[in-house]
């Protein structure tokens, strides 16, 4: 069961002024220190302050700086820049966000989860996890207290029905907006009882697949354990054995999940180089990244699209059968196999390019979001590129239940989660 919790957050305190815009961040990981010194530059107080103390935070830091991170967060309570709610809540997020020319609004909550090893429970991992990030983030929560920024959960609800009871129940105004990046941010506390009641029994036997948030996540239990070594055995509702979660149904109109594309700088070869027995490369007549990726789909779930400088041309570039991984790749589960990212990385990069164009070593990658901008950055390096199609719902479900991990950057969650609404202190 997935077990979840409502809150009683620390939060900006919104009463006199409900805009957050200056005072919200991206989520730490995506942040370098050009990008925290513009937050800082729009106002003092900005989250990134808090959430963000040591850089990069692929490591843990000097201690000292995880104290000040701390100090600034109980300065902000003293002086009032930050409340904690007195009423435990469900919180309501929405983002209204445009892509592409057309409008969406991703529908979400917060509320705390009740941690469980991953693949054990109800909570399944989609990405490996690794103990450098982890080592800042439990510094950082040890010196808070807090889960400073939240884990991204996904659900299945397919009849919307955990969204339609919180609409219900929204009280008429939110509590608070943002705007960050262009994604308008609103947030809304739930506070009645039986909703809560209504919507904790709703999620109950559901699973909880983790779309962002992993090292957060594995530092909160990392947290709990360490809190127990220190103390004993935790009262079951401690606040510790719950991370700070924010819930979005899978069906949800709003959520998108957009690929991230693969550059090879400073390596071209044909797409003929690609061609053989067990893979099948088609030419296509189009001069742009857009058009080569709308073209994928009618080759099936595992085409790739390959841009190459060395004649500047595309190329769809797929497996001549549905199962060429299975001898290959035993260990890994059948939708592991049947994913166009299994088929880049553990056949054409690995079997084909690293031996043959490549020249015996793994080629440099460069991981790009932007179409076009990956194929500016081939051009640029006199590479290659691969352009991919978005990883599906079914499929990160399909991988994630058979206990398996997706490749890497295989998904990328668009827009990211703001941080600074709503903080779990992990105190009792």
């Amino acid at each position: 069961m997935s077990t979840i919790r409502p809150l009683r957050p620390l939060r900006y305190d919104t009463r006199r002024n409900r805009d957050l815009s200056k005072l919200l961040t991206p989520p730490y990981d995506i942040l370098d220190a050009t990008d925290k010194a513009e937050l800082l530059a729009r106002d003092p107080r900005n989250f990134v302050v808090v959430d963000l103390p040591h850089l990069p935070p692929k490591d843990a830091g000097p201690q000292h700086l995880y104290e000040q991170a701390a100090a600034t967060l109980r300065q902000w309570l003293a002086e009032g820049t930050m409340v904690q709610d007195q009423e435990a809540a469900l919180y309501v997020y929405h983002q209204a966000y445009t892509y592409e020319g057309r409008a969406y609004v991703r529908k979400m909550f917060f509320a705390g989860l009740k941690l469980e090893p991953f693949g054990a429970g109800s909570i399944y991992p989609h990405e490996r996890t690794f103990g450098g990030p982890k080592e800042d983030r439990l510094a950082l929560t040890k010196a808070t207290q807090a889960h400073l920024s939240p884990i991204f959960g996904l659900y299945e609800d397919e009849s919307n029905d955990v969204a339609r009871r919180l609409e219900e129940a929204l009280p008429p105004e939110p509590l608070a907006i943002g705007t960050l990046d262009g994604v308008e941010n609103r947030l809304w506390a739930v506070t009645d009882t039986v909703a809560i009641a209504d919507v904790a029994r709703l999620i109950g036997p559901k699973p909880t697949y983790i779309a962002d948030g992993h090292h957060r996540c594995g530092t909160a239990m990392l947290y709990r354990d360490w809190l127990t070594a220190q103390r004993g055995s935790l009262p079951v509702d401690h606040p510790a054995n719950f991370v700070l979660c924010v819930f979005c149904a899978m069906e949800d109109p709003g959520l998108l999940i957009l690929p991230t594309h693969r550059v090879l700088p400073g390596l071209a070869f044909l797409a003929d180089d690609l061609a053989g027995p067990e893979v099948t490369v088609t030419k296509l007549s189009v001069n742009d990244p857009e058009s080569a990726l709308a073209a994928l789909p009618a080759h099936g779930p595992q085409a790739v699209a390959f841009f190459t400088t060395r004649d500047d041309t595309y190329s769809v570039v797929r497996p001549t059968r549905e199962g060429l991984l299975d001898p290959l790749e035993p260990e890994h589960s059948p939708s592991w196999r049947r994913l166009g990212l299994a088929f880049l990385h553990a056949y054409l990069l690995d079997r084909i390019i690293t031996p043959g164009p490549a020249g015996g070593q793994a080629p440099k990658i460069e991981y790009i979001k932007s179409n076009s901008g990956a194929v500016a950055a081939a051009r640029q390096a006199g590479g290659c590129a691969f352009l991919l199609q978005p990883t599906t719902m079914a499929e990160l479900r399909a991988v994630c239940t058979a206990g398996d991990l997706m490749p890497q950057k295989s998904t990328y969650f668009y827009p990211k989660l703001a941080s600074g609404l709503v903080i779990h202190r992990v105190v009792d």
